[in-house]
């Protein structure tokens, strides 16, 4: 597919956060860009700001009637019913109709793509790595799953030479990249609703890095059964961050490269799992050619990204952190994050568990996580592409918790109870739709202070 002859495309499901990126990306470059998506966002009001047309209502007379067969391409997210209407309109009329992540193999093909690969660290990762090239100057575009507090936008840059892009395993979907650099930073089991096992998805991850033929070009953690450069912090590896500290609420590390000793660089997002996501951005970037200098400024400037350990409130009486995790593994780098910084604190977790087969497999996981705040309230089940599974509930998750200050509650009853509690540091967590909700949470919690 040449995209220089295409003049529109159209986009269903185009508030996803992977999908707005790319629907940013066309816009900037030129393109007529109109979409659907089932629910109004945070994320389709910036869309709809920015000049692009989007409607909520599957049908097909919404589709815009200049959007003819030749020049028109259709993109996809996994998460659209084949039952979609509009979806089926195109098929049946011959539109190029493409899936996310082979629009992006598309665009990255031509390019020096760096992907990054991993259960968990994709974004932070791939944000701060967009953020250090940008800064240094690289021709560089970055789609990122999520909106970076520096640019206020899930698209870094509107370079035509390299790329940066989550490589995102859910349905296989980084197999359609073309990388240069790599890295990979955990395999832990996920979407075993795709996969089934965990070896399958190894297998997958295995097949990503086979992509890299020059295996100094991939870069990955100490435990993880590949070939490639190690990264690590406080232990033997290729690139070594270590002599890690705390000043003025930042990071500040020293890293051992293979060729120097790069010192005191200092770095905000807080969490010993962003600093491995920090020091693997670096290493990409000194493959690349970019200075030590310029990384150690880009890191010290990077702001953090929207529902990353996301400060809402950050007062002497009074801590609100919004986080995104969704997996046992990233709810317990939110705990350690929150435990390091407000040693001795009363928190209060917020958790809204995302899709029934995740919570399924790993609810023992969840629980064992969970319990580990002080206070926890659970809300129902966010399905997003799911139908309900028979047993599988939020009060069957509670009940498999040890710790006894727990409660399932209402989205309506969310911020009394909140409000009720006498923890000084609240952490809401989740992919859901919770996010929607952090401003009005945001809001009340302001009120008491």
């Amino acid at each position: 597919m040449n995209l220089n002859q295409i003049h529109n495309v159209f986009f269903i499901g185009i508030g996803g956060i992977g999908m707005s990126a790319l629907a940013r990306y066309f816009k900037t470059i030129g393109k007529n860009v109109s979409g659907y998506d089932k629910t109004p966002s945070m994320l389709t009001d910036e869309l709809i700001a920015s000049g692009i047309d989007i409607h909520f209502e599957d049908r097909i007379d919404l589709i815009p009637k200049d959007y003819y067969t030749e020049n028109t391409l259709v993109i996809i997210t996994p998460a659209v019913p084949i039952t979609h209407s509009q979806w089926n309109f195109f098929l049946e009329r011959e539109y190029q109709v493409k899936k996310r992540a082979e629009v992006l193999g598309i665009i990255t093909k031509d390019t020096f793509c760096f992907a990054v690969a991993g259960t968990h660290g994709k974004t932070t990762t791939s944000s701060i790595l967009g953020h250090i090239l940008f800064e240094s100057g690289a021709d560089v575009t970055a789609f990122v799953g999520g909106i970076v507090e520096n640019y206020n936008s899930n698209l870094i840059g509107t370079g035509k030479t390299v790329t940066v892009v989550e490589a995102d395993e859910f349905d296989r979907s980084f197999l359609h990249l073309h990388p240069n650099i790599a890295c990979v930073t955990s395999m832990d089991a996920d979407h075993l609703d795709i996969y089934g096992t965990s070896e399958q998805i190894e297998a997958s991850f295995v097949e990503f890095a086979n992509k890299v033929e020059d295996k100094s070009q991939l870069f990955i953690t100490n435990e993880l059964p590949i070939e490639g450069v190690t990264c690590a912090v406080n232990e033997e590896a290729v690139y070594k961050a270590f002599n890690v500290r705390v000043g003025n609420g930042s990071y500040v590390f020293d890293v051992q490269t293979p060729t120097e000793t790069i010192k005191d660089i200092a770095f905000g997002l807080p969490g010993r799992h962003n600093l491995m996501n920090a020091l693997m951005a670096l290493a990409m970037a000194k493959t690349f050619g970019t200075s030590s200098d310029a990384i150690a400024k880009a890191l010290a400037s990077f702001k953090g990204i929207r529902r990353r350990f996301s400060y809402q409130i950050k007062t002497s009486n009074m801590v609100y952190i919004d986080d995104y995790a969704h997996h046992p593994t990233e709810i317990n780098a939110v705990h350690q994050a929150v435990r390091e910084l407000y040693p001795g604190q009363k928190v209060l977790a917020i958790f809204q568990p995302h899709l029934f087969s995740r919570t399924k497999d790993f609810a023992d996981d969840f629980a064992k996580s969970l319990s580990q705040f002080d206070e926890v309230v659970l809300l129902d089940i966010y399905p997003a592409r799911e139908l309900p599974m028979e047993g599988v509930t939020s009060q069957w998750l509670m009940n498999k918790m040890t710790n006894e200050y727990k409660k399932l509650v209402s989205k309506e009853d969310l911020i009394p109870t909140i409000l009720a509690s006498d923890a000084r540091i609240v952490v809401t967590i989740g992919a859901g739709d919770l996010g929607e909700m952090v401003p009005s949470i945001k809001k009340a919690l302001y009120e008491t202070i």
